[in-house]
C-alpha cells in the first residue's frame, strides 16, 4: 500500500463521516438551532459526502473492490470518535473494544 492511496482512501472515509456528523447536527431536534444554520449543516454535510464519493469512485476505477473494502470498516471507527468528539456522544467499552477489532482486520486484509 502506497502513503497516497492510504490518504485517498482516508480521504475519502473522512468526508462520509464529517457528512454524517453534519447531517446529525442539521437534523438535530435542538429548538435553538436557526433554520439558516441547519440548511448549512445539511449542504455541508452533501458537500462531504459528495467528495468523499467521487473519491471513493476513484479509488475503484484503479483498485479491486476485494482490496478497498475492508477499509470501509475504518469509516466506522471514525465515525465513532467523531461522534464522541463533536456531538459528545458515548463511548462504552464494548464499542472500544468493537473498533479495535476493526483496526485488527483491516490491518490483516491490507497486509496482503
Amino acid at each position: 500500500m502506497t502513503f497516497l492511496l492510504f490518504c485517498l482512501i482516508l480521504f475519502s472515509g473522512t468526508c462520509s463521516v464529517a457528512g454524517q456528523i453534519f447531517f446529525k447536527l442539521a437534523m438535530s431536534g435542538h429548538v435553538s438551532r436557526r433554520k439558516m444554520r441547519r440548511l448549512l449543516d445539511l449542504a455541508a454535510g452533501v458537500l462531504a459526502m459528495t467528495f468523499g464519493f467521487f473519491t471513493w469512485l476513484t479509488l475503484l476505477q484503479r483498485f479491486n473492490l476485494s482490496y478497498l473494502f475492508p477499509f470501509e470498516g475504518l469509516d466506522r471507527v471514525m465515525l465513532a470518535f467523531g461522534a464522541w468528539i463533536f456531538l459528545r456522544e458515548n463511548m462504552t467499552r464494548d464499542l472500544w473494544i468493537g473498533m479495535i477489532l476493526i483496526c485488527f482486520g483491516t490491518i490483516l486484509v491490507s497486509a496482503t
